[in-house]
């Protein structure tokens, strides 16, 4: 750890800007993200995940056939940690100093994609696994906006993505499992 006298100067630095501003909370003067941007970005990613959070659970519930069983838990599990990403998500909205819009009005206009349709197994994994890929991309331009600005949203959007990558393969092997052929390139 340097000691030198500009390092020093600096910490002396950091603690006065410390004690300046307390109302913004986490936010300091070395963040460099757009706050109105940002906030925005994040409550249309909440509103994603609480759609894809009803989504997962309805077709939790709702779907059938004879090897349902496994699907269903599958679709539980994922709908349980979509619930955890929609909490981290409104969580960074808080510590940010803003409010986490869990209107229900304007739900679909706000998330990255839709509720779903599906009436039966095989559509509801299709759905799903298109949702997760449209997660995983949305989420990736998201990484590379946060960026250096803003690296505490950014390592939850990126913790958040990994989660998604891996739903996307769940979906893709249960419609690998249930159409009895790979889809991916061999």
């Amino acid at each position: 750890m340097p000691t030198t006298g500009d390092f020093v100067a600096d910490v002396k630095a950091i603690r006065r800007r410390a004690r300046e501003h307390m109302e913004r909370g986490a936010v300091t003067q070395a963040y460099e993200g757009s706050l109105e941007v940002v906030l925005r970005l994040l409550n249309e990613a909440l509103a994603t995940e609480i759609v894809c959070v009803l989504r997962y659970t309805m077709h939790a519930v709702a779907a059938t056939g004879i090897s349902s069983e496994g699907v269903k838990a599958e679709f539980a599990q994922h709908a349980k940690e979509e619930t955890d990403h929609m909490n981290q998500v409104a969580e960074r909205i808080n510590q940010l100093g803003g409010k986490p819009d869990f209107n229900p009005a304007g739900l679909a206009t706000r998330a990255a994609w839709e509720y779903g349709r599906a009436g039966n197994l095989i559509e509801m994994i299709k759905e799903n696994l298109i949702a997760e890929r449209i997660a995983v991309d949305h989420y990736r331009e998201l990484v590379r906006y946060f960026g250096n600005d803003d690296p505490g949203t950014r390592a939850m959007m990126e913790g958040i993505l990994t989660v998604e990558e891996e739903h996307a393969n769940d979906m893709h092997d249960l419609l690998v499992a249930h159409e009895g052929r790979p889809m991916l390139p061999g």
